[in-house]
């Protein structure tokens, strides 16, 4: 019975190191200012470039504000199914680890050549048949033009639909609506390719003159405009208890592309966990061990599947 016993529990230990060891992660340099890990699987054929949302965010979801480990848990989620993940720090990244000067912060197309670059290296250099470009929040409209011509399949992760501007103006002024003579002018002139030189000193941080060319490159494009541009399986993905982005704008992003996918999934926020009390919300910002919504991955695997990629 002991010998019966311990043989069930070395296989069981065996297991459990099989499936740790499903994949291995290395990290890759493609370029100066492009670094990231790929989470390598037995699947040579498909990889999945995973793009990180605003601000300076790493390759695992992370910046100096917010430590929630997103993108690292999303991506080991997904190589668990035997899916290659590539994720990679913004250039702004690898910036502020080399202490350039931020009056030399890269624009917003330069992001989207960056994911270019990216793509291209997975194609061409580590020869991966298909990529598949997920992009968070920002980095969603990022995926969407860079990818439009190289990728195999787009998933939208909490991507907004209206253009940035718009979506500023909401939530500026839904947190201080006695600014909104203020947020109003700025976003017009900003929106018509105008630098704005005075600005009241509560949103200075925000419109600061370094982000000014920033957000202006951004403002001319519109999701719902660029999504109609993909010839590609698309899966657009939102969470009900996300405070940043709701999921009217996917609804939106759904509706500009009627062929694409839309997944609702109850209780998650904008950095993929699972919320039951609402208090716990912000809170998993910085939660670094608070696991991922379960359905997250299993929506993707599901769409990835069904496309038989």
């Amino acid at each position: 019975m002991k010998k019966i016993l311990f043989l069930f529990i070395f296989i069981c230990a065996q297991a459990v190191i099989a499936q740790e060891k499903s994949y291995t992660i290395r990290e890759i340099n493609i370029n100066e200012g492009l670094t990231g890990d790929l989470y390598q699987t037995k699947n040579t054929e498909t990889v999945i470039l995973l793009i990180a949302g605003s601000g300076p965010t790493d390759r695992n979801g992370n910046s100096s504000l917010t430590q929630n480990n997103a993108l690292k848990f999303l991506a080991e989620g997904l190589a668990a199914d035997d899916y290659s993940i590539f994720s990679y720090d913004k250039r702004v990244v690898a910036m502020i680890n080399q202490k350039i000067p931020f009056e030399e912060n890269p624009d917003f197309n330069h992001m989207i050549t960056d994911a270019q670059i990216v793509i291209n290296y997975l194609k061409n250099t580590l020869h991966y048949k298909n990529v598949i470009i997920a992009g968070h929040s920002e980095g969603s409209l990022v995926g969407m033009v860079a990818g439009k011509t190289t990728g195999s399949a787009f998933i939208s992760l909490a991507g907004a639909g209206n253009s940035i501007d718009a979506v500023l103006k909401e939530q500026l002024i839904k947190q201080a609506p006695f600014l909104s003579d203020d947020i109003n002018n700025i976003l017009k002139e900003l929106k018509a390719g105008n630098k704005v030189e005075k600005v009241n000193p509560l949103l200075a941080s925000l419109f600061s003159p370094q982000n000014q060319p920033f957000l202006i490159e951004w403002m001319q494009y519109t999701p719902t405009d660029e999504i109609k541009k993909l010839k590609i399986p698309v899966l657009i993905i939102n969470g009900t208890k996300d405070l940043q982005v709701s999921t009217t704008e996917a609804e939106l992003l759904h509706k500009a592309l009627p062929s694409s996918e839309l997944l609702l999934i109850a209780d998650m926020n904008h950095v993929f966990k699972n919320i039951i009390k609402d208090a716990d919300n912000m809170k998993s910002y910085n939660d670094i061990n608070m696991p991922l919504h379960p359905d997250l991955v299993k929506g993707i695997v599901t769409f990835l599947r069904k496309h038989k990629l």
